[in-house]
Parts: structure tokens; C-alpha cells; sequence
């Protein structure tokens, strides 16, 4: 079926048949012929934000949630680069996104005219593929193409840029387009050789260790990673980006692994003789001094991006390939050994690590003074809203607290900027969850200078009838910079007071501002009665403002570039690794 329309209209219905049901963007000149066509699609929900940058934060928390591709637009010039934090962001957490940008008129291109910034050239190096159209025809096919490139293979992020006179014009639009994709073609099954070897490896190994990173989420494959540690007995740790993807509560669950690990779980790594890693790619919070890393671990690496195989640690066993079907080989393999009497014995790896988690539990300090320790926020929201919600975070030490202490049983529910490491992450990516989830509880856990980059998404939320939940810890500070400068700049604290502890701004007045309840809770008997009232309120956003100690710290702690050997359980408390049962 073909049909006379305008390349707006176009790119409205191709958005239509790929199944876009929202949009968040804000519209501007150049891409103004979109918004036309858009205002009557009974498809297509736009949702406009109060910041582009919000715009791409919420397509991501609505992909993260969903598993669908998140979709985000703006105008030309200021709208598209307003775009870049959030483009990096997907980027680096291989979040699949489509963000649609007008360009100004094909003429124009390259004539500093207004609004104009070569926005292709400029995200070029943080997206998987990027598009500028000039032509009205090449518009359905290019949708096509940017959703198929950027939920396929290691997904990420895609930009279409439009140039104004291609959504003008008019062209014949037919359904569905051919691809022009001769280069791409992602490798999803893994070889059998491989597989076969790192079987081999992990009957033999004596101190094994599955490494699970946020490609098996990704992949779908927490419960193929479920069976395949039940059936081999092996310690698993989850890094930042796959927390729930293996359940915490889990006995074989060492916890979370890096530079704000728990010490079970560097333990782990570092004495290991194996590393099964599944879809991570030794990222330098986890590693810490690379060199030093798990030294005496031979390592088996699957992922589905032959560009990470070997390029942080070398892979004796390199697997190219979907972390499922991986996993699901990877057990037939292992099962084969086990019938052949083939089987790991890990009696000895176990004492050991019992030991590291008998006498390194997560802990905490509380205050004299009788102020909220923000842990002890999260331990409350964990057990008072439990593990089917969703829970965003942005960065610094909100970010930790909520890996550390909330316990994760589901995939995908906790959404955080763990790449980028992004400050206004959590309130736009919480919009987004929630509208993709609306049948869930969705937290943000924001620190108060995150907060205060991307709470203009409050307006957003209460217009849009979508009520997220946000847990201000408020320490009147930049956290976790403020952390560095005590321990690594003698307590000069240079511009990390945000002045909060004199209310400036004061967030539950400026939560009632944007039609959210506002609550505040500042000592620890109140906490349970203050996040049981926001639960209870269903209708509008809640803001809470927990006012927490200012010198509460994350705890434990890699220092920046040094050995994971290193890592210190407390302030001048470093792990003893031998541990005797």
C-alpha cells in the first residue's frame, strides 16, 4: 500500500509502524513540520518535557524499564546538542534509543544559519550509527533502519537528524522499506569450540567466579544465569549495571564488585584462578589498577561486542555472541561434563568467601547526634517497598548507598547512569520508567545536587499524571566529591556546600511549586511513617527531602587507580584476605 504525504507526516506513521507508542521532546523550528502530524496520531503519545536533556534521560529510563527503544526529539541548534548528555549516557550503558533532531534546510547546511549545529558530526562519536536526512523518500527507510540498528546486536543509541525541507516536501510512503544494511550484520550465536573450552575451564578451576555484567540483563538471560550457577555451584557477583539480574537474596550471591564493592565480592575476583565474565567489560570502577587485577585468574569473555573481547584484560577463551544463547550452550556443555564425571570442586572457594562474608558484612556508621544516616534510608525503603518496584538513580554517593543497600530480586530495576556517570539522571529517567510501567512503583534516589540539575521534570510529571516517587538525600553537599576532598584533600572543601541545610532551595516547597507533594523527614524514627505516606499517595509525584548527615560516607572503598587489594573495608580498615574458616 503507497500513500501520497509530506516527509513529516512520514516520519510520523514509519514512527507508527515501528511501534512508537511515546515520544519525549520539545519542538522548535526545525523540527516544528513533525509536531503537525504528530497532534493527530491516536499512536503516538508526546510527551513534553521541560529540558531536552530530560527529554533523552526519560526515552532511557522508558527503555530500561520496557526493553523497547526509548524515543526522544528536539529542535536543531540548542535543542540537539541539549541531547548530548543523555545520547552519551545510552551510549555508555548500551541503552537502545532513537533520538530524532530537525536540521535546518538542506540550503542552509554548513551557513552557520540560525539554529544550525552539525549535531550528526558532533554526536558521531557517542552514538552506534548516526543519520542525516536530506532527502524526503530516504525518511521511512531511515527509521526503519535506526530501530532495527539500535535494539540489535549491543544495543545503544541513534541519532536521525532531518534536514527541514525533507519533512516539507512530499514523497510516496510504502510499508515496510528495504534496508540498506550490508555492513551490519551482529554475530548472536556463539562457536561451539569455544564453548566447548570453556566448559573444560570451569570443571577444572578450583576458585571460579561468574563475572555478570549488564549484557546479560540486556540479553534477557537472568534466568538462563540462574540455572547455569545452580547447576555449577560458582560465587557470582553483579556489577553496578546488572544488580537483580541475579537475585541478592541468592546464596551464591557474593554482592556488587568495584571501587564501592562489597568485600566479598572484590574478594572474589581478586583470589579467583577464573573469571567467567558474561557481558561486562572490565570497566575500570570494577578493576581498579588493572594490572593488578584477579592476577592469577585465567578469563573466559562472552560478549556480544567483538570490540570489548581483550581490550581491558585478555581473553584465554574469547566468545563473540547473545549472552543467552551463550548461556544456554554454555550449560548443554557443562552438563556434558558432568555426565563424563567431569565436575568442579569448589568446597575450599566456598570456606574462603563465607569467611570474607561472615566478617566484612555491609555496614554503616550512626551519628551521635541522632542524624539520618542516608543507609539507613534504603535499608527502610527496601523493606518497607520491596524488590518489585523500579528504582533510578543518577551519580555519587546516593547512587552506591542504593546499589549497596536496597535488595535487588528482579532484572532491570535498578536504573542508574552507570557508564557516564551522570548528575540529573534519576527524575527524567523515572518519568520514563513509570510511563513505560505504569502499573509499578518507580523511586528516584537522588542526591541534592542531582536533584537540582533535572527537577523541572516535576512539571512534566504532574502535568502528565505520572507519579513517580523521589528520595532527596540531602546532605546539604556534593557527596561524593566532598568524600574525596576528606580523604585525599585534607578537608578543603572547595565548592561542594550547596547550602541546602538552609533550605535553599527548600524542596518540599518547591515540590508543592510543581504540584508534587512535598514531605521532609530528619530523624530516624520518622522514616518508615514518612515512606509509608508516600506510598500511600498514588494520584500526583511525592518528594521527600530525608535530611541526612553531611559526613556520611560510602563505604568500602577502592581509591582511584590503586589495586583492589587495596580496597578499605573503613576509614584506615583494610581487609585481612586470608581468612581462616
Amino acid at each position: 500500500m503507497t500513500e501520497e504525504m509530506t516527509g513529516a507526516q512520514a516520519l510520523v506513521r514509519a514512527l507508527e509502524h515501528v511501534g512508537v507508542d511515546t515520544v519525549f521532546g520539545i519542538p522548535g523550528g526545525a523540527i516544528l513540520p513533525a509536531y503537525d502530524p504528530l497532534y493527530d496520531s491516536t499512536k503516538v503519545r508526546h510527551v513534553l518535557v521541560r529540558h531536552e536533556q530530560g527529554a533523552g534521560h526519560a526515552a532511557e529510563g522508558y527503555a530500561q524499564a520496557t526493553g523497547k527503544v526509548g524515543v526522544c526529539m528536539a529542535t536543531s541548534g540548542p535543542g540537539a546538542t541539549n541531547l548530548v548528555t543523555a545520547i552519551a549516557d545510552a551510549y555508555m550503558d548500551s541503552v537502545p534509543m532513537v533520538a530524532i533532531t530537525g536540521q535546518v534546510a538542506t540550503p542552509m547546511i554548513g551557513t552557520d544559519a540560525f539554529q544550525e549545529a552539525d549535531i550528526s558530526g558532533i554526536t558521531m562519536p557517542i552514538t552506534k550509527h548516526n543519520f542525516l536526512v536530506t532527502e524526503v523518500e530516504d525518511i521511512p527507510r531511515t527509521i526503519a533502519e535506526a530501530f532495527h540498528i539500535a535494539s540489535t546486536g549491543r544495543p545503544g543509541p541513534v541519532l536521525v537528524d532531518i534536514a527541514k525541507d525533507a519533512l516539507q516536501n512530499t514523497t510516496t510512503f510504502s510499508w515496510p522499506p528495504v534496508m540498506q544494511l550490508p555492513g551490519y550484520r551482529p554475530v548472536t550465536r556463539p562457536h561451539s569450540k569455544q564453548i566447548r573450552e570453556a566448559a573444560r575451564l570451569i570443571v577444572e578451576s578450583r576458585r571460579p567466579v561468574l563475572y555478570v555484567g549488564g549484557g546479560v540483563h540486556k540479553a534477557g538471560a537472568a534466568p538462563e544465569l540462574l540455572r547455569l550457577a545452580e547447576l555449577t555451584g560458582i560465587p557470582v557477583v553483579t556489577t553496578l549495571m546488572a544488580r537483580g539480574t541475579f537475585p541478592d537474596s541468592h546464596r551464591q550471591h557474593m554482592g556488587m564488585p568495584g571501587m564501592h564493592g562489597s568485600v566479598s565480592a572484590v574478594g572474589a575476583l581478586q583470589r579467583s584462578d577464573l573469571l567467567i565474565a558474561l557481558g561486562t567489560r572490565f570497566d575500570d570502577r570494577v578493576t581498579g589498577d588493572l594490572s593488578s587485577f584477579a592476577p592469577n585468574a585465567k578469563v573466559v569473555h562472552a560478549d556480544i561486542d567483538p570490540a570489548e573481547i581483550s581490550k581491558n584484560r585478555h581473553a584465554d577463551v574469547p566468545i563473540v555472541g547473545d549472552c543467552r544463547e551463550v548461556i544456554t550452550d554454555l550449560i548443554a556443555a557443562i552438563e556434558h561434563e558432568h555426565a563424563e564425571g567431569r565436575k568442579g570442586d569448589y568446597d575450599e572457594w566456598w570456606t574462603l568467601l563465607d569467611g570474607y562474608r561472615r566478617t566484612y558484612p555491609l555496614g554503616y556508621e550512626e551519628f551521635a547526634d541522632g542524624s539520618l544516616a542516608p543507609q539507613y534510608v534504603m535499608e527502610r525503603l527496601s523493606a518497607i517497598v520491596g524488590p518489585d518496584a523500579y528504582y533510578t538513580a543518577g551519580v555519587g554517593q546516593h547512587q552506591m548507598w542504593a546499589a549497596q543497600f536496597i535488595g535487588y530480586e528482579n532484572p532491570g530495576t535498578f536504573i542508574n547512569s552507570g557508564g557516564a556517570g551522570t548528575m540529573g539522571f534519576a527524575v527524567p529517567a523515572a518519568m520514563g520508567a513509570k510511563m513505560g510501567r505504569p502499573e509499578s512503583t518507580v523511586w528516584a534516589i537522588d542526591g541534592d545536587g542531582c536533584f537540582q540539575m533535572t527537577n523541572q521534570e516535576l512539571a512534566t510529571c504532574a502535568i502528565e499524571g505520572v507519579p513517580i516517587k523521589v528520595a532527596v538525600i540531602n546532605n546539604g553537599n556534593l557527596g561524593m566529591v566532598r568524600q574525596w576532598q576528606t580523604l585525599f584533600y585534607n578537608q578543603r572543601y572547595s565548592n561542594t556546600d550547596l547550602q541546602t541545610v538552609r533550605r535553599i532551595p527548600d524542596f518540599v516547597k518547591l515540590a508543592e511549586a510543581y504540584g508534587c507533594v512535598g514531605l521532609r523527614c530528619e530523624r530516624p524514627e520518622d522514616v518508615d511513617a514518612t515512606i509509608r505516606k508516600a506510598m500511600e499517595i498514588n494520584d500526583v509525584p511525592v518528594v521527600v527531602d530525608f535530611v541526612v548527615h553531611q559526613d556520611a560516607m560510602v563505604w568500602p572503598m577502592v581509591a582511584a587507580g590503586t589495586s583492589n587489594d587495596d580496597i578499605k573495608y573503613a576509614r584506615d580498615m583494610a581487609p585481612k584476605w586470608e581468612i581462616e574458616d
